[in-house]
């Protein structure tokens, strides 16, 4: 047997090879951008966007019943043009007399669920763990370690607003 004529043995053209090796280093270098441009974005736009707190309109105060709660809806600060539906949210709105009010967010401090409004109970409850709160806002029982989130509230010109922050934290 002088050779091996089968082809089982035979060398790969190196050009072939070479040119393989390069289309395959090129496509998981694309593969990486793709994945990297999305995380480098994440990580640095709070560097170039600043959300300022805004004040927004909910209605005017004479749409509103002293020592009623009521959902009232705005729109968040988000700066991004694109944020769309996002960008809506909401508050838990109570006339406490002629000119004072307090808003809280609509999300349980514990998760984020939105809480609801129970009149007949005084109380905002949470439908996912649990989470109760007193008419003030502050835990009354449950797994929320604290409090509601309480927004700004004023009246100007007649009408009632809150001061909306991009994220509600304390």
């Amino acid at each position: 047997m002088a050779g091996n004529e089968s082809g089982s043995g035979s060398a790969i053209d190196p050009e072939r090879r070479r040119f393989l090796t390069w289309l395959g280093v090129g496509l998981s270098a694309l593969a990486a951008m793709v994945v990297a441009i999305p995380v480098v974005g994440f990580i640095v736009a709070p560097l170039f966007v600043n959300p300022r707190d805004v004040w927004r309109k909910v209605g005017a105060v004479s749409n509103f019943e002293i020592g009623k709660t009521v959902k009232v809806s705005f729109t968040d600060p988000s700066p991004m043009a694109w944020a769309g539906v996002t960008a809506l949210t909401a508050a838990w709105l109570r006339r406490l007399d002629s000119d004072q009010f307090e808003a809280f967010a609509l999300n349980c401090a514990h998760l984020g669920c939105p809480v609801r409004w129970i009149p007949k109970a005084n109380l905002f409850m949470c439908p996912c763990h649990g989470g109760v709160y007193y008419a003030d806002g502050s835990v009354a029982a449950g797994p929320p370690p604290r409090g509601l989130f309480k927004y700004p509230v004023r009246v100007r010109e007649g009408q009632v607003e809150i001061l909306a922050s991009a994220v509600p934290i304390e």
